[in-house]
């Protein structure tokens, strides 16, 4: 091997050394990805209130277990919102986003794609039985009330005769 076929074989070598290292790095509170906003988070001191008042959702008068948060991600925020109602207000709220089809129940076969509700202490919605769903575009269904809106899913779960879990969803 040459003196230049050397020096370029030790120079591939470090750099692929320093790649390593760096790739193998713990993400920790000192990480910088972390702060600069390149991972989700999940929002401090956001809740529920912060949830409806994006998703422009009244959470009905006497609704228990009131529960929400905010996803904060690269790219878009995603909004949880969930609460106790009855059957009338939870179809209600649902019929409200406008959207193109009706609640209606869905493959509870599958895993969700995603986990977000059990940071809320809650099963995810599409693992349970009877869930019914509806999702909407905002913007595609001309609901300028949410303008800012770019989805919102909900899931009604009657829970008893008296008592519906409403899940709701929004980025």
């Amino acid at each position: 091997m040459n003196t230049r076929s050397a020096h370029w074989t030790r120079l591939f070598a470090a750099l692929c050394a320093v790649l390593l290292l760096t790739s193998c790095a713990n993400a920790d509170a000192d990480d910088p990805s972390v702060a600069d906003g390149r991972t989700a988070r999940w929002g401090k001191g956001m809740g529920a209130s912060e949830a409806s008042a994006f998703m422009k959702v009244k959470v009905p008068e006497g609704a228990e277990e009131v529960k929400g948060a905010v996803q904060v991600n690269p790219q878009e925020d995603i909004y949880l919102l969930s609460f106790v109602t009855d059957e009338k207000s939870a179809v209600g709220i649902a019929e409200g986003l406008r959207p193109e089809k009706p609640l209606r129940t869905r493959n509870h076969d599958l895993p969700p794609a995603t986990e977000l509700f059990g940071h809320l202490g809650l099963p995810e919605p599409q693992t349970q039985k009877g869930a019914r769903w509806a999702g909407v575009c905002p913007p595609c269904v001309g609901d300028k009330r949410r303008g800012g809106v770019g989805w919102i899913e909900i899931h009604v779960l009657e829970l008893d005769a008296d008592s519906t879990r409403v899940y709701m969803q929004a980025f």
